[in-house]
This record gives structure tokens, C-alpha cells and sequence, in this order.
């Protein structure tokens, strides 16, 4: 869609607050004091990846880099040079001072050249966002915005006396210089908090974050189970409920993991597979044909819910029994796992009853597991991550299927080092957590400062 509102309006709305300027402050017609060339269709079929004259297309105009190149004959004028002024006119219509190599412009971007001797083209870097962001809100968008050189060029900018133009550009960029260092620094910062996660999580698995149960043990001079014991005791315990059951036929017990590659695992841990230690479930989606399998009580949970993580409590779909006992019913503690395509390997504690699509595997832990969440965090961290996405089939699109997601290799502590393990993470990752809400507070500060600051330079109140 294109702009189609009136500029006078949008200028005394000032809803972002970038479209002020000083009493003292005349108005200008852009197109009157800048030309604007619009970009040329090159056609597709010249472009490559490899030789040829780079080629700014819009995806450029921010990341000062381009992956395209044309091998054909141009018009010069065409040539966008290192720090010319460029602008998007589909999507979020950006304008940045072109900061990558000379490259060939492209259709839907135009370049903006102001007559240096009434206005700064650092000055205009400045003050011209604000005035698109402006159009770009009151352009409606039910398809792609698009933006026109016309609204470019009719758009009301204040005009500072020349000297003024550049006194306040070397403030702006003063300041800015200082918010990119402290916006830098966050992003280090939540880096490293990332990183630090998942060292917990890594350590967490191999027996590192606290005194292994044998070590306990030994100091306190009294015995513990193993994980083998609490292993066969699982197994015993399935055998029993399916010979109480009354099936017919052999009993088949789950397979043992191929601990042929695998690490040693601390005193008293052992390693057991996801089919010895539950069951593991393949969600599917009922009929959508069938109005009275949704919109019941019971949450239908998709990839896109699995961001809750920790706390997957609702879905933002949800079934009738009928439907839910089409889509098998999951217990509440039961780990959600993606199982297909990008997301593959994203992972959730279901809090509740629930049941699941066909792109996500459930692993239902024995009673005794599903106490203690220690098998989410498992699959939440870099080594399960590394069981899912490595045993996926090498397609094109990886899928784990559930025979695969069966086999997979789980480090099984013994069950009172689960319990303490499981408290330490979330002591730990609340530390770390608490600090990531900080972070984004303070990107979030930086964002507000820095609209602030561009808001006090056009209003002449920057000092």
C-alpha cells in the first residue's frame, strides 16, 4: 500500500516527536534542496553472487553489505558511492548514510543528494527518519508499504542555518558514538549470559554443578542408589504394569543405548535411552473438518508455545476431550521437543494436561522422573541439543522421528542428584535471568535516550 495521508497532518500530530524544529527554524520542501534519483530495474537475469559491479537492493540499505553483483552495462549516475545517502522505499522505508563499497542502485531504492550549500547530508542523516518513520506509521498495511519518491521529496524538513546544521550533526554523532559503545557493551554482555546458560546447563549433565551423590556418600560414610539401580527399577516396574495388563504376546523390552562413543559418566550415573526411561509420544492434529474437536478445555500445544520453555501452561489453540483423545493426552511433567524443520530441537516442560501436533515429540517420564524436571533441562541444554539435531535425518528438512528420538542417549544421574541438581539450575539461571530482563531494560533505555536526544536537536534545545 502507499502513503496516502495528509504531510501537514502527520507534521502537527508529531506522534514521535522527531518533527519538531526551533521557532527560530524555516521549513523546507526536500525535493527543493536535495535531488532524488529512484533506483533502475536491473534485471534479475545479470545477477550473480560472484563477478560483476555490487548491487544495492533494499534487504542493503542498513547492513552496509550487499551479496548481489551485475554483470551487464549501467548508467553511471546509477553508482551509489561510500557515504551517500540512500533510502528504502518498500517495507520500513530505512535511510542510512551508505557505508559498504561503491554498488550499483537498484529499483525501490533511491538516493537523496542535498545541494551542500543550504543542507548537510550528515545533517539530513539525522533528521530525515524521523519523518519517514512518521509516513511509514500512516501508511496502511495490508500489503507491502510502499513508499514514493514524490513523498520524499515533498516532505517538510526544518532547515537550521548551515552552520547550525553541522554544529548539531558533530553533537549527534558525539552522542550516538557513546550510546552505540554502551548498546555494544549490552550485546556483549547478553552474550556472554547466553554463553553462561548454557555452561550451567552443560555442566548440570555432567556431573559438575554439584558434589555427585558418591562423593556425598563417601563423606557422609552411608550408601545411595545408583542411576543403574533406579534404572532397573524403572524397567522393572514397566514390565510388571505390562504383564498386569493383560496383553498378549512377548513383552519387549526398551533398547539400551549404544554407549559405544559415549563419554564416562561420574561415579553412580549411567547412561539409559529415552524409550528405557518413558515413553515418547508423536503428537498429530485432529480433523480441522471437525468443529467439535476444538475449543474445549484441554491446550493443543504447537512449536510456537514451546516459547514458554520452563512453563508451558497454555496453548493458543485448544481441544475438546474428543479431539485431545485423537491428539493423545500427555501428563502434566512431560519434556515437548520439536521434531521437524527449523525449529527442530526447540524444547518445553508441559505444566499440563496437554496434547501436542504432529511436529513435536513427547518424552512421558516414569512417575518417578517426572518429578524432578532434570530430563527438560537435559534436552534444553548444548549436549541434548547436540543428541536431537545430530541424530535428525540429513535431509533437506531435518526430521526426528520417533523411532530415532527413542534411541536417543540420556546421562541419568542417580535420583537424589537430580533433585539437588535441578535446584542449583534454577537457582543459578534465575541470577541469570534476573540480569537478562535487566539487559533489555537497558536496550530499551538506549532506544528511549536516543529518540530523546534527536527530539531536544531539532527542537534547538541540544546543548
Amino acid at each position: 500500500m502507499s502513503f496516502t495521508a495528509s504531510l501537514c497532518g502527520i507534521l502537527a500530530e508529531n506522534q514521535n516527536g522527531l518533527l519538531s524544529q526551533h521557532h527560530t527554524w524555516h521549513r523546507v520542501r526536500l525535493g527543493d534542496v536535495a535531488d532524488i534519483l529512484n533506483g533502475f530495474p536491473f534485471p534479475s537475469s545479470q545477477f550473480t553472487s560472484g563477478e560483476g559491479f555490487p548491487l544495492l537492493r533494499i534487504r542493503d540499505v542498513l547492513s552496509a553489505t550487499t551479496d548481489a553483483r551485475f554483470v551487464g552495462q549501467f548508467d553511471p549516475q546509477y553508482v551509489v558511492r561510500p557515504g551517500e545517502l540512500v533510502v528504502g522505499m518498500d517495507g520500513d522505508f530505512n535511510c542510512a548514510l551508505w557505508a559498504g563499497p561503491e554498488a550499483l542502485l537498484n529499483q525501490r531504492v533511491c538516493k537523496v543528494t542535498p545541494d551542500e550549500r543550504f543542507l548537510s547530508r550528515r545533517y539530513l542523516s539525522f533528521v530525515l527518519p524521523g519523518y519517514l518513520n512518521a509516513v511509514n506509521a500512516n501508511t496502511p498495511s495490508i500489503t507491502v508499504k510502499h513508499l514514493s519518491s514524490f513523498t520524499v521529496a515533498d516532505l517538510p524538513l526544518p532547515l537550521p542555518p548551515r552552520e547550525e546544521q553541522e554544529r548539531l550533526a558533530d553533537e549527534l554523532e558525539d552522542y550516538f558514538s557513546r550510546l552505540d559503545e554502551a548498546v555494544a557493551l549490552l550485546e556483549r554482555v547478553q552474550r556472554n549470559l547466553k554463553r553462561y546458560r548454557a555452561s550451567v546447563l552443560k555442566a548440570a549433565v555432567e556431573g559438575r554443578l554439584v558434589p555427585t551423590e558418591a562423593e556425598l556418600a563417601r563423606a557422609e560414610g552411608r550408601t545411595y542408589e545408583p542411576a543403574s539401580v533406579l534404572l532397573e527399577r524403572i524397567l522393572d516396574e514397566r514390565r510388571r504394569r505390562w504383564e498386569q495388563s493383560g496383553r498378549k504376546g512377548k513383552y519387549q523390552e526398551p533398547a539400551a543405548p549404544d554407549t559405544t562413543d559415549l563419554p564416562e559418566l561420574p561415579e553412580g550415573w549411567c547412561w539409559a535411552s529415552v524409550d528405557q526411561i518413558g515413553e515418547a509420544v508423536t503428537g498429530t492434529t485432529p480433523s480441522t473438518a471437525r468443529p467439535d474437536y476444538y475449543g474445549g478445555p484441554v491446550p493443543f500445544i504447537k512449536p510456537t508455545d514451546l516459547d514458554a520453555g520452563y512453563q508451558v501452561c497454555f496453548g493458543r489453540q485448544t481441544l475438546t476431550e474428543a479431539g485431545a483423545r485423537l491428539a493423545r493426552l500427555l501428563p502434566a511433567g512431560s519434556v515437548l521437543v520439536t521434531c521437524i524443520g527449523a525449529t527442530i530441537g526447540k524444547t518445553g516442560l508441559a505444566r499440563v494436561v496437554c496434547a501436542t501436533n504432529q511436529q513435536i515429540n513427547a518424552l512421558v517420564p516414569e512417575p518417578s522422573l517426572r518429578e524432578v524436571p532434570y530430563l527438560f533441562w537435559f534436552f534444553s541444554g548444548p549436549l541434548g541439543q547436540g543428541e536431537v539435531i545430530g541424530s535428525a535425518s540429513s535431509t533437506t528438512l531435518p526430521i526426528l522421528n520417533k523411532s530415532r528420538f527413542e534411541r536417543l542417549a540420556v546421562p541419568l544421574p542417580p535420583l537424589a542428584e537430580q533433585h539437588r541438581t535441578v535446584i542449583e539450575i534454577e537457582r543459578l539461571l534465575s541470577i541469570a535471568d534476573e540480569l537478562v530482563s535487566e539487559v533489555r531494560r537497558n536496550f530499551a533505555r538506549c532506544t528511549r535516550l536516543r529518540q530523546s536526544i534527536l527530539k531536544w536537536a531539532f527542537e534547538g534545545r541540544l546543548a
